[in-house]
C-alpha cells in the first residue's frame, strides 16, 4: 500500500477516535470572546490527526505538530502511564489546537483500542486522564451445515452477525474445542451439522471479538458431541461432553493447529518417484514455516536427518506410540534426541526437505513398530478424568441451561451488557 493510502485511512480511523475523544472528555477550557461591534466572535479550533511511523519518537511526532524543546518535554512528563520505549507504531494522535495558538490545548494518545489518554494545557501545566471506551458483551447462537468446510458454513451461517475476521475466529475457537476428539480438515461430511453458544464483544470504532464460547454441539455422520464449559477445581479441561468427560485427552488428532490435508492414509501415487506406494501416514499441506506441535507427551528418540523423510523427528509415547514428523525445515529450539516434549510443544516447522515437491508436513502413527492410520490409532487415547460426584449436580444443572440455549433460533440470546 502507498504511504498516502495508509495515512488516508489511518486519518480516517483518528478521525473515529477524535469524535469518541469529544463525546467522553470534558471541554476544553473557556476561552474569552472577542467582540466586534455588536457580534461576539468565537475563537477558531482545529483538530489534526496523525500517527507515530516506523521507528519515529514521539518526540518527533510533536515536533510535527509544533511542540519542541520543553514545551513537548512538559507534555511527556506528564503522560506518565505512556511509555515512550514501548508505544507501537501507527499509533493514532489527535492534536487540537485554538488556530491563534502555536502550542495545542489537547493531545490524546490511542494507547489501545479501548483506551485514550487526554493530555489538556492548563493555567499550570499538563493534565493528564486515561479514559477506558467501553465494550458491550452480549450472547448469540449460531448453527450450520457443513457444505465443505467448517470455516466455509461459519462464513454462511454468522453471515449477518459477525465480521469475517470474528466468523473466522468463531470456527477457530470452535475446531480447538474439539481438536481432541475431531480432525476438522477431513472428519466432517457434508451434512454434519454444527451449533454454537458464544459471548460477542462489540468495542470502540465498530471492533467485534469473540469474548468465549459457552457451549457447542457438533453432529458427525448421525453422531452428536456436545461441548460445555464448566469451572471445576477438580477435572483437567475447560470444556466437557454431555456425559461429563473432559474434551481434552492424551493426543490430539492433528499436529497442525491451522491444517489442511492435502492426502490420507492409504495408497498414493508419490509425487517425487511417480511410483504407487503405500502412504503410511497422513500428509498436511501447509505454509513453509508454520509451526508442528507434538500430538501428545513424550520423549524425542529421533532428531536429524533421514533419506527421503528429510528432517524428522520422532517421539516416543508413553503409551508405547511412536509419532513421526517429517520434511521440517528445521527444529525448534532445544528438540533433540532425549528432549521431553508435552502435548502441544513445538516440534519444528513445516518445510519440504527430502522427496517432497512442496511444503507440507507428512505425520505417521508407529505402534509396535508398523504404521497405523493416525485418525484411528490416536482416537480415545488417554482421555482426562471425568466430572467428580460431588460437582455432579451442578454440571446437570448448566448442561440443561446450555441445551435450551444451543436449542433457540439463531441471533441474540441475551442482550448486551456495558463491560468497562
Amino acid at each position: 500500500m502507498k504511504d498516502s493510502t495508509a495515512r488516508a485511512l489511518a486519518y480516517s480511523t483518528i478521525a473515529i477516535l477524535a469524535i469518541g475523544a469529544l463525546q467522553l472528555n470534558p471541554p476544553l477550557p473557556p476561552v474569552g470572546l472577542a467582540r466586534l461591534g455588536a457580534v461576539e466572535v468565537r475563537p477558531l479550533w482545529s483538530r489534526h490527526a496523525d500517527t507515530l511511523g516506523s521507528g519515529e519518537t514521539l518526540s518527533a511526532l510533536l515536533a510535527r505538530q509544533g511542540m519542541i524543546g520543553s514545551t513537548a518535554a512538559e507534555l511527556l512528563r506528564a503522560a506518565k502511564s505512556l511509555d515512550a520505549r514501548r508505544v507501537r507504531a501507527g499509533m493514532p494522535v489527535v492534536v487540537t489546537k485554538l488556530d491563534a495558538d502555536s502550542i495545542p490545548s489537547e493531545v490524546v494518545f490511542e494507547l489501545a483500542i479501548d483506551r485514550l489518554l487526554t493530555l489538556q494545557r492548563t493555567d499550570t501545566g499538563w493534565v493528564s486522564r486515561e479514559v477506558k471506551l467501553p465494550w458491550t458483551v452480549d450472547t448469540i447462537v449460531v448453527r450450520g451445515t457443513i457444505a465443505a468446510t467448517l470455516y466455509g458454513a461459519m462464513d454462511a451461517s454468522a453471515l449477518d452477525l459477525l465480521p469475517a475476521q470474528a466468523r473466522a475466529e468463531l470456527a477457530g475457537e470452535l475446531a480447538d474445542i474439539y481438536e481432541y476428539r475431531v480432525d476438522m480438515s477431513r472428519d466432517l461430511q457434508v451434512g454434519d451439522e454444527f451449533r454454537v453458544l458464544f459471548e460477542r464483544a462489540s468495542g470502540p470504532q465498530g471492533i467485534v471479538r469473540i469474548k468465549s464460547i459457552l457451549a457447542a454441539s457438533l453432529t458427525l455422520s448421525g453422531k452428536q458431541t456436545e461441548a460445555i464449559r464448566f469451572e471445576t477445581t477438580s477435572a483437567t479441561g475447560k470444556f466437557f461432553d454431555q456425559g461429563g468427560k473432559a474434551m481434552r485427552a492424551g493426543f490430539l488428532q492433528a499436529p497442525l493447529q491451522f491444517r489442511r490435508i492435502s492426502s490420507v492414509f492409504g495408497a498414493r501415487k508419490h509425487p517425487v518417484l511417480r511410483t504407487w506406494r503405500a502412504h503410511k501416514g497422513t500428509d498436511y499441506a501447509a505454509a513453509s514455516g508454520t509451526p508442528v506441535r507434538a500430538v501428545g507427551d513424550g520423549t524425542v528418540i529421533f532428531a536429524g536427518r533421514r533419506s527421503g523423510y528429510g528432517n524428522v523427528v520422532e517421539i516416543r509415547h508413553r503409551n508405547g506410540f511412536v509419532t513421526r514428523y517429517a520434511h521440517l525445515r528445521g527444529f525448534a529450539k532445544g528438540v533433540r534426541s532425549g528432549s521431553r516434549l508435552n502435548i502441544e510443544n513445538t516440534v519444528g516447522y513445516v518445510g519440504m526437505t527430502g522427496l517432497a515437491t512442496g511444503p507440507h508436513l507428512h505425520f505417521e502413527v508407529l505402534v509396535g513398530g508398523v504404521q497405523r492410520n493416525p485418525s484411528v490409532a490416536l482416537r480415545g487415547q488417554g482421555n482426562a478424568d471425568p466430572i467428580p460426584a460431588k460437582e455432579r449436580a451442578r454440571f446437570a444443572t448448566t448442561l440443561d441451561a446450555m441445551r435450551a440455549s444451543l436449542a433457540r433460533p439463531d441471533g441474540l440470546v441475551r442482550l448486551a451488557t456495558v463491560v468497562e
